[in-house]
């Protein structure tokens, strides 16, 4: 009885403080929080709409659409001619899937292979708790108290949405097949299936037209209403890091947070103004905050920690959401990017240049690395030979030194194994480093250099 009472009391205080807030704060002071608390719940909300369209199919199709905790095979290599996602990588073949935990964990399985092959598991808040390498795993959320197959490694999830991206790399395509071989032994199914004698057949999904929609598109049409119900609904069964206590308790003066519900007419001012206003300054407080995690490597940048564990970091985690969903962790791979030759002028196909690698990146085990030209449209740049990166397969000659020139122009050199098509048109390079040597990357490796050369 008296736990009871606590319990009353408790949320009467909770109620009276928030009304309190409420009436306290300024028509500017009330729509900043409200901004805050749409950048900290933008992931969560994007990623339940992105696996609403990922799954929005009764059987899994070649467009990448599977129902929910079942598994999404890519069948092709990128090319020019590729325009669903922008900056398409040609190394890796992904496989994905998502999860839901709530009725139970999922058994993964990811077979051995001769090349990388990683699997990254985000969680709603695109955090990433693991990494997976060959092996079976027992997905469930954290906390779980259940027994575990023999053999099989426990995962714990916090959340119960969840994405699993397998990224497998691929030499060419040529090499489809033995990538495919390597999907056709990745198993996704629940538990209680696991040790059973039948075959497990995945029951079929549904399709519904309201879902047919690209996810930041429908993220950005939503109303005050809509998004913080929606995000209110999806922290009750994805529940915030202990570490965002603090944040919470503050969003909790407008409604929002998980058991709360939010009403639109605690808003002052003009809503539908001040709503789109708020939309329209998001990107340039995140990219402002995300510039603060930018790493320098010679005249190169990219994204650094705590990216994919993001922390308390939270206008970088929208940012990222934002521009790359998905994003893996630096220690598992570095995407370093540049537009600008050694004396910072843009780089235009008009031009010829060499990129010179003092030395090759530094690596890990079963790592590798890629250079990949794209357009001023973030596409792959068409060309006669259909080639659109340079990287640690590629039949490229070395000078004596050790040292690597790679040729970047429009036309066809002489000799064209170190060639690398870039059109005639504005481009922009990037250097994928997949398992890099992190310290080495930092402290003694010299990023490589775009020089423009007469033509």
């Amino acid at each position: 009885m008296k736990k009871f009472l606590v319990i009353i009391i408790a949320a009467v205080l909770l109620v009276w403080s928030s009304a309190c807030t409420k009436k306290t704060m300024t028509e500017a002071e009330q729509w900043g929080l409200l901004s805050e608390a749409y950048r900290y719940t933008f992931p969560l909300v994007l990623m339940n709409l992105t696996m609403k369209s990922s799954t929005n199919t009764e059987t899994a199709d070649l467009a990448g659409h599977a129902p929910v905790n079942q598994l999404i095979h890519s069948q092709n290599l990128a090319n020019a001619d590729s325009k669903m996602v922008v900056t398409p990588n040609v190394d890796t073949i992904y496989t994905q899937a998502w999860l839901d935990l709530s009725d139970g964990p999922m058994i993964f399985v990811l077979p051995e292979t001769d090349r990388f092959c990683m699997t990254q598991v985000l969680d709603a808040w695109t955090n990433t708790p693991a990494i997976l390498k060959s092996g079976s795993y027992l997905l469930a959320l954290t906390g779980y108290t259940g027994a575990v197959p023999e053999g099989v490694t426990l995962v714990e999830i916090p959340t119960s949405m969840a994405w699993l991206i397998t990224r497998t790399l691929i030499n060419d395509e040529d090499d489809m097949e033995n990538v495919r071989t390597i999907q056709n032994g990745m198993r996704l199914l629940p538990l209680n299936c696991y040790e059973s004698s039948e075959e497990y057949i995945p029951p079929k999904g549904e399709y519904k037209e309201e879902n047919n929609a690209v996810p930041i598109n429908a993220i950005l049409s939503m109303s005050p209403q809509q998004y913080f119900s929606a995000a209110n609904k999806l922290m009750a069964s994805n529940p915030s890091p202990d570490v965002d206590a603090d944040v919470l308790a503050r969003f909790a003066a407008l409604n929002i947070g998980s058991g709360l519900t939010f009403d639109v007419s605690v808003l002052q001012g003009d809503i539908q103004t001040n709503w789109k206003q708020m939309l329209g300054e998001m990107k340039e407080i995140v990219v402002a905050k995300g510039a603060e995690y930018q790493v320098k490597l010679g005249d190169w940048n990219y994204f650094g920690d705590p990216i994919g564990r993001f922390g308390t970091a939270y206008d970088y985690r929208a940012m990222i959401a934002l521009g790359g969903l998905g994003a893996n962790p630096t220690d598992v791979a570095i995407y370093a990017k540049t537009g600008v030759d050694v004396n910072q002028k843009a780089l235009n196909g008009q031009n010829n240049y060499v990129l010179h690698f003092e030395s090759l990146p530094p690596i890990q085990e079963g790592g590798f690395w890629s250079v990949t030209a794209y357009g001023s449209d973030d596409f792959l740049i068409a060309n006669e030979l259909n080639r659109y990166c340079i990287n640690d397969r590629s039949a490229f000659v070395l000078n004596e030194d050790g040292s690597l020139d790679i040729q970047l122009s429009d036309t066809a050199p002489e000799k064209q194994a170190n060639w690398l098509p870039v059109g005639t048109g504005d481009f922009h390079l990037f250097l994928r480093i997949y398992l890099p040597d992190t310290e080495a990357v930092k402290e003694s490796w010299t990023a490589p250099s775009v020089t423009m050369v007469l033509q």
